[in-house]
């Protein structure tokens, strides 16, 4: 039961740093900076593509997950 769980905090928080981390340079390369001083339309922009790359690997992880578990009850 730990290593269950271990495996699922682990691909959870590699999944959302990995898509939080994509969000970001996506951002990047548009030109969004999360970084800039004030909240402007870049600098927000830029944070919700971060968020939502976050939670997009989260949600991946987790189907990843859920695969392999219906894999290996085959």
């Amino acid at each position: 039961m730990d290593k269950n769980l271990l495996i699922e905090g682990l691909s959870d928080a590699i999944g959302f740093v990995g898509g939080a981390l994509l969000g970001f340079w996506v951002g990047r390369l548009l030109g969004l900076d999360i970084f800039s001083e004030g909240y402007g339309n870049a600098s927000i922009f830029g944070i919700v593509l971060v968020g939502l790359g976050g939670g997009l690997g989260l949600q991946l992880a987790r189907r990843w997950r859920r695969a392999s578990k219906e894999k290996n009850e085959e």
